[in-house]
């Protein structure tokens, strides 16, 4: 027989939340950090061809 779960505390929420968004907003820095990096041709940890990037 199905069981109802117990509520989760707020402060529990918060907590989980706040560590998802902490992840989110490093991501993000990383991938503007590398796409910063490729566009000024700076990059030294990411293969690409140069010479396609500047035709287009």
């Amino acid at each position: 027989m199905a069981v109802p779960k117990k509520r989760t505390s707020i402060s529990k929420k918060r907590i989980r939340k706040t560590i998802w968004k902490a992840k989110a907003y490093w991501s993000a820095l990383k991938a503007f950090s590398l796409g910063k990096s490729l566009s000024t041709g700076n990059s030294k940890s990411f293969l690409y061809d140069k010479f396609k990037m500047t035709k287009s």
